[in-house]
């Protein structure tokens, strides 16, 4: 026969069950509980650069990635103490940087990414790591396109997430007619096919574009850029530790190193100096 407990009793015997079942408090997260690492104190990185633009960023068919923006984030990432053998690049087109960047497909981004006041509310940028000039490239046998203005009227590439044409047709009010592309690879096939008369954007991309085609750039450029590196909107540690591997590397003597190992005999003027950064936010 089971004994009987006294009401003081039973309720005591209760309180002792509910002690030993009840799950253990869980401890207080931080300010910062459950926001993504920041790029500064992780082991490996996993890079966003271009694909399909030479001089800047260009994947081989043995897969491995090539150009400025990649040595520059190499260096980068070995100033935060990640050596090549734990970078990952991955192909990231200017449709799908900020996404890729919110969702965490990528940690950084160095792939000719402009800095700008709209991309600034959804992206925290480091740098600029360079600061080129938006100009435009045109067939090697046009003689009437000399400057921005000459483009009234004519067939503009107009790449999927970039802002160059933009540029041209809403700020410079340059009635130019906008044909898309997906890509400045697909801008190039373009203009040599004939369906288009023009590409406009950065004087690097198009440098890099040139080479081995029947193209020119007219040098006439119309405004100033800023590379950024893309990071996690709010990554404030990761854009000082890449500014300041950005200032090293600017002071040493290898920025002025690779400007001329991959853009040497462009005919660009090649700035070697350590850029005026924009400030994280």
């Amino acid at each position: 026969m089971g004994v009987s407990l006294s009401v003081p009793r039973r309720r005591a015997a209760a309180a002792v069950l509910a002690a030993v079942v009840a799950p253990a408090p869980v401890a207080a997260c931080g300010l910062d509980g459950g926001r993504p690492e920041s790029v500064a104190a992780k082991r490996s990185l996993v890079i966003g650069v271009k694909a399909d633009q030479p001089g800047l960023g260009l994947r081989l068919r043995d897969g491995r990635y090539i150009g400025y923006d990649v040595e520059v984030a190499t260096y980068v990432a070995g100033r935060l103490g990640v050596p090549p053998e734990r970078i990952t690049f991955r192909t990231t087109p200017s449709s799908v940087r900020e996404r890729a960047l919110r969702e965490g497909q990528v940690d950084m981004i160095f792939a000719t990414y402009s800095i700008t006041a709209k991309r600034k509310t959804q992206v925290t940028f480091a740098g600029p790591y360079y600061v080129p000039h938006q100009d435009t490239l045109v067939r090697a046998d046009d003689t009437e396109i000399r400057n921005v203005r000459d483009l009234k009227g004519r067939r503009l590439c107009e790449v999927t997430g970039s802002n160059s044409a933009r540029r041209v047709i809403e700020e410079r009010k340059i009635a130019a007619i906008p044909v898309p592309a997906p890509t400045y690879s697909a801008c190039m096939d373009m203009i040599s096919e004939g369906r288009i008369d023009a590409v406009s954007t950065d004087d690097l991309i198009l440098a890099g574009f040139s080479s081995g085609r029947a193209v020119k750039i007219i040098n006439a450029p119309f405004t100033d850029e800023k590379y950024g590196v893309g990071l996690r909107k709010g990554d404030l540690d990761g854009c000082e530790a890449v500014n300041r591997a950005l200032t090293q590397m600017y002071q040493s003597g290898h920025g002025a190193r690779l400007l001329s190992k991959w853009f040497h005999g462009s005919g660009l003027k090649l700035v070697g100096s350590v850029p005026q950064f924009e400030g994280c936010s």
